[in-house]
């Protein structure tokens, strides 16, 4: 009967791509074109950044002279895609033309970029947005993408575990360092909350990483907070690893 229900469904309101609005087979997928415009990361990669290098290296661990440089706040990061193309399209589209929709195809992607990661966690906490700013979107990506990536990798899932007490400005056009100043004492994980992250390890959820500085501030008050550990996981990461 479900299976009846499905092709029902099919015929009345055929699959499209969830990137551009053409014709596929599958509900929740990519047409061939936007396929194409979507840069998967695999390795080899910054086993820290989670970035791709230009070159293979080599077998073995491997840490980019910007990690070695400047270690992050968290442990590692994992990105399922380049933030250009395709990925960049479905990051603005979730965001700003509330296509909530959209979450659960990038959660699937970014659960198989974070495949090592979701068996060492042992909660799923996404980066908060500042209640003003919540208020004018209406929602908060980072969390909606949390929730389904905490389902597919059988977690639990905190909203409330990390709080944005400080309503920056937009880290869009700010350098590296401007950004890391912007978000200085940002987060704050609430009193409330401590007992749920204390001596645990959690998977930081975001849609995107830039310059990482969201990733250390938001990993840093966690930390503070108790949690034994974090790793960043988004699904999309800036193509030149020397800005992550």
């Amino acid at each position: 009967m479900r299976a009846a229900w499905s092709g029902a469904l099919g015929l009345l309101y055929p699959p499209t791509c969830i990137g551009c609005g053409a014709a596929t087979a599958d509900a929740q997928a990519l047409c061939p074109a936007c396929w194409s415009g979507l840069r998967l990361i695999e390795r080899p990669y910054c086993e820290r950044l989670g970035t791709p290098f230009a070159l293979d290296l080599g077998v073995g661990a491997l840490v980019s002279p910007r990690a070695m440089a400047e270690p992050p706040v968290f442990g590692r990061a994992r990105a399922a895609a380049l933030y250009e193309g395709t990925a960049r399209d479905l990051v603005h589209r979730l965001k700003y033309s509330d296509r909530l929709d959209l979450a659960r195809a990038m959660a699937r992607m970014m659960a198989t970029a974070g495949h090592d990661l979701l068996p060492e966690a042992d909660l799923v906490v996404p980066v908060p947005l500042h209640r003003w700013r919540l208020w004018r979107r209406r929602f908060n990506q980072a969390a909606l993408l949390a929730r389904l990536v905490a389902r597919h990798g059988g977690l639990p899932c905190d909203v409330r575990a990390l709080a944005r007490i400080k309503a920056t400005r937009s880290q869009v056009g700010l350098t590296r360092h401007q950004r890391a100043a912007n978000l200085q004492g940002a987060f704050r994980v609430p009193e409330t909350a401590r007992p749920h992250i204390a001596g645990r390890r959690v998977l930081l959820i975001d849609d995107v990483t830039t310059t990482g500085s969201t990733g250390n501030a938001a990993a840093r008050a966690l930390i503070r907070g108790g949690a034994a550990g974090v790793d960043l996981l988004t699904f999309a990461t800036v193509a030149n690893e020397t800005l992550v």
